[in-house]
């Protein structure tokens, strides 16, 4: 599927709206964007790294806690970061701020606990169109996806998007509705259809083998044309 954006966001959901904004502040050192109201009481709070976006949703009622899920790990290059530093964010994601460029990480970078690495490799390549660099290591443009093997969650077990975590990712796409049946006809699980955020964008996701939700974003200030 053509992307639009040469990287992936990342998504984490939490309770703890002043923790999570100090620490990618202050911690992390990402620049603040903006904040989206999403509805139903969340509001997103958006940070740059590189052209990638690191997106903070805050939820005003209770979030369930969804356990360890598959992304247990976020690779942050830092401008001016000189070595690895291992964070923990207020929820007790694992972060790592690193250098521009170690392992190729440039914004944002993943690592994916997966049962299977074949099938997990698979669903990236063939259903989502990332492309394949190394033995489990896929881009989407200049962002990277590691995948290791591992027990985890599958599909027909997952939780619900806003629970507690490191919870999906967005790809930019140049159409919303034609990703969506691509992904569900090369056997994606469905977890929403897609939907018209006002004139922002259109989203939809899927679910990829291992539980971990995917976004598929329209956003017309990437494609250039009205949702």
């Amino acid at each position: 599927m053509p992307f639009v954006k040469p990287f992936f966001d990342v998504g984490l959901f939490s309770n703890q709206a002043e923790q999570q904004l100090q620490f990618w502040a202050e911690q992390v050192g990402l620049v603040f964007d903006h904040t989206l109201k999403l509805g139903g009481g969340v509001l997103q709070h958006r940070f740059q790294a590189d052209a990638a976006v690191m997106k903070v949703n805050v939820a005003r009622e209770p979030l369930a806690t969804a356990g360890q899920g598959p992304l247990q790990h976020l690779l942050v290059a830092c401008p001016g970061c000189v070595s690895i530093e291992t964070l923990q964010d207020p929820d007790g994601n694992r972060i790592s701020r690193v250098p521009p460029g170690y392992q190729g990480v440039q914004g944002l970078a993943v690592e994916l606990q997966v049962a299977d690495l074949a099938a997990s490799t698979a669903f990236y390549q063939q259903v989502l169109g990332l492309q394949l660099e190394l033995p489990g290591v896929l881009t989407c443009g200049q962002g990277l996806i590691f995948l290791r093997q591992g027990e985890t969650v599958s599909a027909t077990t997952h939780t619900e998007l806003a629970a507690v975590g490191l919870r999906y990712l967005t790809l930019q796409v140049e159409d919303c509705d034609t990703a969506y049946q691509h992904a569900i006809a090369c056997g994606a699980h469905s977890g929403r259809a897609p939907v018209t955020l006002g004139s922002t964008a259109r989203i939809a996701f899927v679910i990829d083998p291992d539980g971990l939700w995917i976004e598929l974003s329209e956003r017309a200030s990437l494609t250039g044309k009205a949702v």
